[in-house]
């Protein structure tokens, strides 16, 4: 039998860690030496890819969310697949900036198959965080996020494909992935955690029996 424990705890732990990879990253980010339009514009393309990092970083952090909430408890099963979603998510400052230094097909394509590896990591923890939610009998009502989570890892997949050819076209792609998550929070399309989640508690509660009439006093 695996020991459980507070969900709390394991996501106040993940948060923590998003929490150090933005910083990691804002760290890299470099001032120009000069002022002015022309010394500005050769950070451009590190700004932009800075916010697509952080775009992908807030996507999972608030789907994390989500998922977490949806549970009682976690157990060793979950904890293992955060961590291994997290060491996959805590490599993207490393490719953010390795795209800065050398942006070329091969920086792109090690960086989207960095984004391929959490997407892929994400869905190990969702699998567990369900195996979990169906053990204790309750009915996960997180599914209307599958379509989303299988289609995120298949835009990275093209993204891989695409940076052979155009490493920018690549990176424009992939970013369809925010997109993905977030025209849904506008209600445009789809669905997202929250709305249904786990069942309430006093769904959960076993049924009072009803009083049995026949036995009365005449």
């Amino acid at each position: 039998m695996q020991a459980t424990s507070s969900p709390a705890r394991l996501e106040a732990f993940s948060d923590g860690v998003i929490a150090v990879i933005i910083t990691i990253m804002v760290l890299e980010l470099k001032v120009p030496a000069l002022s002015g339009f022309a010394a500005f514009h050769g950070v451009i393309s590190t700004l932009l890819v800075y916010g697509l990092s952080f775009a992908f970083i807030a996507v999972y952090w608030v789907n994390h969310h989500g998922l977490i909430g949806t549970l009682t408890r976690s157990n060793n099963r979950i904890l293992w697949a955060n961590l291994i979603w997290l060491f996959a998510l805590s490599l993207i400052p490393f490719f953010t900036d390795y795209i800065n230094e050398h942006f070329d097909s091969f920086s792109v394509t090690i960086y989207c198959i960095c984004m391929l590896a959490a997407g892929a990591t994400f869905l190990l923890l969702r699998y567990t965080v369900e195996c979990q939610v169906a053990r204790e009998g309750r009915l996960a009502s997180a599914d209307r996020t599958r379509f989303q989570h299988w289609g995120s890892v298949g835009i990275y997949a093209v993204s891989i494909g695409l940076a052979h050819i155009s490493p920018r076209g690549a990176l424009f792609v992939s970013s369809f992935v925010t997109l993905l998550w977030i025209l849904p929070t506008l209600g445009l399309f789809g669905g997202s955690y929250g709305g249904d989640v786990p069942a309430s508690h006093h769904e959960l509660a076993p049924h009072e029996p009803e009083m049995d009439h026949s036995h009365t006093h005449k």
